[in-house]
């Protein structure tokens, strides 16, 4: 779209907006009918530690929201001299999971526990095993039934349990209501129902019968919605909370909440059957939509849903790349001391590509990437390791390429018990994430990895806050019983530019190889942790 054609749809209020919390930003994607981006705002926010709990305050939530919000006002009025007063919908996303619990005034009854929280190791194995259904510690349910565990006086007086989408939502349209993807990292969803699974819920209400909770579990949830429903419409207060000017017009409509994973598939054009997408950077997961349930549940698998209900298989490992960018750090140290300026981007490019002329296996090296703990491999601490034998062979590029492979090798091992063990197929994976910023090269590591093709998108790089704007869009402009596959295939994806990159057969047996010499070796990280305090 051109400049006027741009200024008479923010006049018009025919654009969009998807606004995502994640960890240590909070981002807003403003765009066109034709689903492009054409203004950006964000605010950069940390997590606090105190009192033993991860956390961000009330505060910091909506002080960073309207920040992120001022600031996107900003760049639309610098791009287009046009003030933004009218949007066509919105959509609020977030980090997922999470544990937000008010009582009947609306007041938050115990600071908000992320994500990242790892205090509810008994509540998981315990609703593990009733459900027969993986409970990941980091799921709101596995939050609540810890603090009935531990006797907790707040438990008494909720009245709801929502997430930090949820929540903002709510505050903003009065809705208590999640998108149902975001929803499946709350409490398992029956996907032919898309809503809470009512046998689960029956199972843990029979459970807590004796403690007289003044609560049904499915009374204190929030309500579930698919992509293309309508979750309310900005309220005049809520108008005011996200732009104190007063700019912004209230009655604006809002698609339903969702979680970073159902927003990173949107924006990966990753909801259909047999689709996947991966992100690879500090941390690395995987997301394969399924095209039915899997045989049983496994610890190392994640059961979610995507935004219209489809179950997905996640694999997700602490760690992919920190240590191997520790390692580039050092190098570019080296550099340094040679009095050679070598900008960092273009080292890692480098050393990148000179992984690719590595052999296949990695020459007989060995690497483990565990700055923390990785459950997959049933870690609870990380050592990082790398390891040779006098006759590896020892070079840069086989160095290289040893420790891309290690970036994955959690992933895979979760990853083979959905292509070998549950005979999962994918068509096609699409891959986003700091591991394939150098062009080639961590698609073609990848691909050798899931022996799957991996595509990479220009548009990879506009996140969650792009894909709930989406979500935003195809709720106003979806066609009669159009789905939203259908919707990102023909009307968002269509003329996306990208490169698909197939399985090597050398390097899918070079990884392979390199496999057999990692799973051995654990035993070798077992002794460091155990050694090294």
């Amino acid at each position: 779209m051109n400049q006027q054609a741009i200024q008479t749809a923010i006049n018009n209020g025919q654009t969009f907006l998807g606004i995502e919390f994640g960890s240590t930003r909070i981002k807003a994607v403003l765009i066109a009918e034709d689903h492009s981006p054409i203004a950006s705002g964000s605010h950069d926010w940390e997590n606090r530690y105190e009192n033993g709990v991860w956390t961000y305050s009330l505060d910091d939530i909506w002080t960073g929201l309207q920040d992120c919000y001022r600031n996107l006002c900003d760049d639309v009025l610098n791009k287009y001299n046009t003030p933004l007063t009218k949007i066509g919908a919105i959509g609020f996303s977030a980090m997922m999971h999470g544990y937000m619990v008010f009582d009947q005034g609306e007041n938050l009854l115990v600071p908000f526990r992320t994500w990242r929280n790892t205090m509810t190791e008994e509540a998981s194995s315990q609703l593990s095993e009733l459900f027969d259904f993986t409970i990941p510690q980091r799921w709101s349910i596995a939050h609540l039934y810890q603090a009935i565990l531990n006797n907790e006086s707040h438990v008494k007086n909720i009245t709801y349990l929502s997430t930090l989408a949820g929540y903002v939502h709510w505050k903003l349209t009065g809705q208590k209501v999640l998108g149902v993807g975001e929803a499946s990292g709350m409490f398992p969803i029956d996907s032919n129902t898309n809503d809470y699974d009512k046998g689960m819920l029956k199972l843990f209400d029979e459970k807590l019968n004796s403690l007289n909770l003044p609560f049904k579990l499915q009374d204190i949830l929030p309500k579930v919605l698919t992509a293309g429903e309508r979750a309310g419409e900005l309220t005049e207060a809520g108008a005011k909370l996200l732009d104190p000017t007063g700019a912004l017009k209230a009655g604006i409509p809002l698609c339903p909440p969702e979680g970073d994973a159902g927003t990173g598939m949107v924006a990966t054009n990753s909801v259909a059957e047999r689709t996947g997408n991966v992100s690879a950077g500090t941390s690395v997961f995987a997301m394969i939509v399924l095209e039915k349930a899997l045989s049983r549940r496994y610890a190392e698998i994640d059961m979610v849903t995507t935004p219209t209900g489809k179950p997905v298989a996640m694999v997700h490992c602490n760690n992919c790349t920190s240590d191997l960018n520790a390692w580039i750090g050092l190098f570019q140290e080296f550099t340094g001391l040679l009095g050679v300026e070598v900008d960092q981007n273009k080292l890692f490019e480098l050393l990148y590509q000179k992984a690719l002329q590595g052999d296949a296996d990695g020459g007989n090296l060995l690497a483990y990437n565990y700055l923390s703990g990785e459950h997959i491999t049933h870690f609870e601490e990380g050592r990082p390791l790398f390891v040779r034998t006098p006759e590896s062979r020892f070079n840069l590029a086989n160095f290289m390429r040893v420790h891309l492979f290690s970036s994955l090798g959690a992933l895979k091992v979760g990853l083979d018990i959905l292509f070998e063990q549950e005979k999962v197929k994918v068509d096609q994976v699409l891959g986003h994430g700091g591991f394939f910023k150098t062009r080639d090269v961590g698609q073609k590591i990848m691909a050798a990895a899931m022996n799957v093709p991996v595509a990479v998108m220009e548009t990879a790089g506009e996140g969650g806050a792009w894909g709930i704007a989406l979500l935003a869009s195809f709720m106003l402009n979806k066609a009669d019983k159009e789905s939203l596959e259908e919707y990102l295939t023909k009307k968002v994806f269509a003329d996306q530019n990208g490169k698909t990159i197939t399985p090597d057969a050398k390097d899918v047996e070079g990884f392979a190889i390199f496999m057999a010499r990692y799973k051995n070796g654990l035993a070798i990280e077992r002794v460091a942790i155990d050694s090294m305090k």
